[in-house]
């Protein structure tokens, strides 16, 4: 076999096939949404707090794609909610959870349908 040089850069690797095909461009805890946008977002909240919602804006989506907000107390698995990403330059949608008085640390992970983290916040109830 003959090696060719000056085409090193000419041959790109295939993107891994559990590779995202999109951007998470926002992901933030909030104590509501209004006219589409998060609200009260915060990384502590006061344990009176009633309910959070975890708002998520992806970008580039090349496919539908199916997507899990996960919602993790103290590092245990409290909710998973899924839902599809729909092909789109822009999609914006929110998941939402009870706080019921749990005081401590918690954690909302967007995973894809393999159950790989793309990407996670962390926030505080005290």
């Amino acid at each position: 076999m003959f090696a060719v040089y000056g085409q090193e850069k000419a041959i790109q690797p295939e993107p891994a096939k559990d590779t995202p095909r999109f951007t998470i461009a926002r992901l933030v805890v909030g104590t509501g949404i209004e006219n589409r946008e998060p609200v009260g977002v915060a990384e502590k909240f006061p344990s009176a707090t009633e309910k959070v919602y975890c708002y998520l804006e992806a970008t580039g989506i090349a496919k539908d794609t199916e997507i899990y907000f996960v919602w993790l107390y103290n590092q245990e698995e409290m909710l998973k909610t899924g839902l599809t990403l729909k092909t789109d330059p822009k999609w914006i949608t929110n998941a939402n959870k009870s706080l019921r008085g749990l005081k401590g640390y918690w954690k909302v992970e967007v995973r894809d349908a393999a159950g790989k983290s793309l990407k996670g916040v962390n926030f505080k109830v005290e």
